[in-house]
């Protein structure tokens, strides 16, 4: 985790343009019983917040952007600017429009209460069907990337909370 000067923003939550650009998507899609919603703050973060039920073979709530065309190239990789609550989460990626599919992931162990910023190279999001790694694939291509996403899973049950400030491009480390 290393702060870097971005090259730029792909996300800044202080807009509420950017927040209504994000929508949950829980376990629901598979019977399971996780609810989560997307909101705004006033200190201009947007909330992911939920709760994580194991009822139905449930157990992951997630929120995504809308897709699109991401200003991602000749960046090293991402920053995000979050507060967590000490639970971990995933930022993922995904290279298509479609709704399910391959995506690409890494951890975010956050501390409770405690404003952070991840430094993410591109490297670091391996590739991920359903929770599991898949090692037949390529690396990331991010000059592919048309959506992100966020998710909590890996056995948490009950509420959460994450603030995310901003997503960012950064350049490579000197």
């Amino acid at each position: 985790m290393n702060e870097q000067e971005p090259i730029r923003t792909l996300f800044d939550f202080t807009r509420s343009e950017e927040i209504r650009r994000w929508q949950p998507v829980n376990d629901m899609v598979m019977g399971g019983r996780s609810e989560s919603l997307v909101e705004g703050t006033e200190d201009g973060a947007m909330v992911f917040a939920g709760r994580v039920s194991f009822e139905n073979g449930g157990g992951f709530a997630s929120i995504r952007s809308q897709a699109g065309h991401f200003e991602t190239e000749g960046a090293a990789g991402l920053l995000l600017t979050l507060r967590g609550d000490g639970k971990r989460y995933k930022i993922s990626v995904r290279c298509d429009r479609a709704f399910d599919g391959v995506s690409y992931q890494t951890p975010l162990p956050t501390s409770a209460g405690v404003r952070q910023t991840f430094r993410i190279p591109w490297s670091a999001l391996r590739p991920s069907y359903h929770g599991q790694q898949l090692t037949d694939l390529p690396p990331l291509d991010p000059a592919r990337i048309r959506r992100f996403g966020i998710l909590i899973a890996d056995h948490q049950e009950g509420p959460f909370r994450l603030e995310i400030y901003r997503i960012e491009t950064c350049q490579e480390e000197a």
